[in-house]
């Protein structure tokens, strides 16, 4: 019996059903002579996670369909994210910038997993294809490129800056495959990293070996097997039998009991790049009152209350990050309150704040995912213990309507700040002016000019001073609240380790130092 086909077993032996696992069993690879998923000795030495997700091609630039090649282990970037969040030298040794031109330069000794080496060239011409068939990059196609030698890159960005290219390369969409003997990229892609695929289930498990010519020296594993399982219940009672080694986002309600057995179970946990926020439209509310919310949000307790799914936040970004170093005011409801009664505001019988007459009421707007019920429930608790009274106006498409009208006088959103460690596409998309997200009537020339700055300056540690003076004008303008992080949540056998349990992004998995 195969290894998913006994997980399946065991756990419908118990209180599951088939459809909590979704799609597939693992099954043997055509003509492979090795069978990892028998009981044999080299059992011992793979790995078994669960994943949330499962998609239909493996093509490393297409879609997001690079983010779980990377996870896989099979594909790999120029440069990588580390764990704070700085993009590192990977197959690529170096990036220099001049103005609009970039030079790269290539690690000797990269090859694909089929022998092939690396070359400038390929390269290139990995780049072009993922601009041509990803449109999230395609500005990538408005550049000119130049093979100096094997291992050299040169590229134009024409007549402008591009100063996150480094960070942007990093981007699991840019995992190189060997274009010329890849002969399909949906199911078998031939990449760089240090497995290979061994057997791929559309929508469902992933099988990987070990690449025996992997480039970057020793490969600990002799393989892993990623099996689909989209419900956390599924998950908590196979890493309870063994079944399974490991896996990330992990629920609330499993880390309780992973944590009532530590000796069974190692569970890591850091904040990631999924951000909870608030929007505060000061077209409707005056500075005081802003100010008196920003005094009132108790992140630490709403973080409390969620059980350690979310790291409390105090900038957009992990804390670990240079750019995002900023400083915001304690939780002060004292304060708070005196600041409405300076502004005119005296309490009523109902100890709701008023203003000739008319009670202090705000709109808070939201939509049940994320966790964004939870929180706005909790900050309406929270402002009503000030005096500041809240309804509550949950929509199920936030950018059709309150994002879209400005129909709000608080709104609730989620998305990820930090896609390739770089704080640009956050700050742009929420700070500048007539920004997608700016919908809150914010405007301050010395954050705009800032923000022009930060288009096209190149020094990293720069961008990170830029960015840090940035959010903290937004913060004392009490424009935008930032109240968790999701956190990347680990569990894993002990004995397990390297399984990107230390690194905030999603799309890290295992490597060759992974160990079981």
């Amino acid at each position: 019996m195969k290894k998913g086909q006994k997980i399946l077993a065991l756990l419908l032996a118990g209180v599951l059903s088939v459809s909590m696992f979704g799609c597939g069993q693992t099954k043997q690879a055509a003509g492979d002579a090795k069978e990892v998923a028998t009981e044999t000795e080299s059992e011992d030495n793979i790995l078994r996670v669960a994943t949330s997700f499962a998609y239909p091609s493996l093509d490393v630039h297409k879609e997001y369909y690079g983010w779980y090649t990377s996870i896989y282990g099979i594909s790999e970037t120029l440069f990588k994210l580390d764990a704070d969040s700085k993009a590192v030298p990977f197959l690529a040794k170096d990036a220099v910038a001049d103005g609009t031109t970039w030079t790269i330069t290539l690690n000797d000794s990269v090859a694909f997993s089929n022998g092939e080496a690396l070359t400038a060239d390929m390269v290139i011409r990995n780049i072009q294809r993922i601009a041509e068939i990803n449109s999230r990059f395609d500005i990538f196609g408005t550049f000119t490129y130049e093979a100096k030698d094997d291992k050299t890159i040169v590229i134009s960005t024409g007549d402008e800056v591009y100063p996150t290219l480094k960070s942007d390369l990093a981007s699991p969409e840019f995992g190189m495959v060997d274009l010329d003997h890849t002969k399909d990229f949906d199911h078998n892609p031939i990449c760089t990293g240090p497995f290979v695929i061994q057997e791929f289930i559309p929508e469902g498990d992933v099988t990987v070996a070990r690449n025996e010519h992997y480039w970057g020296g020793d490969v600990n594993l002799d393989g892993a097997i990623f099996y689909y399982m989209q419900e956390d219940d599924p998950k908590l009672l196979a890493m309870q039998s063994g079944e399974i080694d490991c896996y990330n986002s992990v629920s609330s309600a499993a880390l309780e009991v992973y944590k009532q057995e530590p000796d069974k179970y190692n569970v890591t946990s850091v904040a990631g790049t999924r951000l909870q926020f608030y929007i505060v439209n000061e077209n409707r509310l005056d500075d005081a009152v802003r100010e008196a919310i920003t005094l009132t949000v108790d992140k630490d307790a709403i973080a409390t209350y969620l059980k350690g799914t979310v790291t409390a936040a105090s900038a957009p970004f992990p804390s670990t990050s240079a750019y995002s170093q900023v400083s915001i005011p304690a939780v002060d409801t004292a304060k708070a309150k005196k600041l409405l009664e300076k502004d005119g505001y005296t309490l009523n019988a109902d100890g709701i704040y008023e203003k000739d007459g008319k009670p202090l009421q705000i709109n808070i707007a939201y939509y049940a995912a994320r966790s964004l019920d939870t929180v706005a429930i909790l900050m309406q608790e929270q402002l009503r213990a000030v005096g500041i009274d809240s309804v509550l106006t949950v929509e199920e498409d936030p950018d059709a309507t309150y994002i879209s009208t400005g129909d709000f006088d608080l709104a609730l959103y989620s998305m990820i700040s930090d896609k390739c460690g770089d704080p640009l596409y956050f700050i742009d998309s929420t700070l500048a002016k007539d920004a997608y997200y700016n919908v809150g009537g914010f405007e301050d020339a010395k954050c705009q000019e800032l923000i022009e700055q930060l288009r096209v300056e190149t020094d990293i540690d720069q961008r990170a001073k830029l960015a840090n003076q940035i959010l903290q004008i937004a913060i004392d303008d009490h424009a935008f609240g930032y109240v968790g992080l999701f956190n990347h949540t680990t569990v894993m056998k002990p004995g397990v380790s390297g399984f990107a349990e230390d690194s905030p992004f999603d799309f890290y998995g295992i490597d060759a130092n992974t160990t079981k």
